[in-house]
């Protein structure tokens, strides 16, 4: 089996406790992987796909995604390793995107990705992903919130779910208990030790 290369990007809080999802992880599957974190400057700027108005405080979406996915196609240029590409929340939603951009991740750990992104769903329904397996992931009670975009994010994962298994895809779509915030770092290390099996 080739080595797996796990790539996941992280901001200033997450790298706090990196070191303790890279654990939760070998906890589950051994030690037979290596994990890249790749930092961002921007998490709104940095991951977002496209260009999008705020959907909660000031700050908007500025549409970088594509200088982050080249700065991890750097990293991810070694044909005999396996590369999973994830993350939680907007970086889930990266992950999910950069799939649709490369054939060169296998898998995708997309925890709790923020699929309530303007345009998205259809921007998924539309193309075709180039990885093999998904994993998606989401809290309980993340889709009853009040926020009315962010609300569509249940439905918006469903439409995915069922759209990646009907195109052939091996998708799993896995609830969690609670809402957005709760369990990031175990959340996010079953993702990736799913995507690795």
């Amino acid at each position: 089996m080739n080595p797996v290369v796990m790539i996941q990007p992280v901001d200033e809080r997450e790298m706090s406790f990196i070191d303790d999802e890279i654990a939760a992880i070998r906890d589950i599957i051994g030690d037979d992987f290596r994990f890249v974190p790749v930092k961002v400057d921007n998490w709104n700027d940095d991951l977002s796909p496209w260009e999008a108005p705020p959907v909660f405080g000031k700050e908007g979406f500025g549409g970088g995604a594509q200088k982050t996915l080249d700065t991890i196609m750097k990293i991810a240029d070694d044909p005999s390793n396996t590369y999973i590409i994830g993350g939680y929340s907007l970086a889930g939603l990266f992950a999910l995107w950069a799939a649709y951009q490369t054939d060169v991740f296998e898998s995708v750990a997309a925890a709790s990705p923020s699929v309530w992104f303007p345009g998205f769903t259809k921007y998924i329904t539309e193309h075709d992903i180039k990885a093999q397996k998904v994993y998606l992931s989401l809290g309980d009670k993340e889709e009853k919130v009040k926020n009315p975009v962010m609300s569509t994010v249940g439905d918006n994962i469903r439409t995915i779910h069922a759209h990646l298994k009907s195109s052939g895809t091996d998708c799993i779509l896995e609830y969690n208990s609670g809402n957005h915030f709760k369990d990031v770092l175990q959340r996010t290390a079953r993702a990736f030790a799913a995507s690795a099996r």
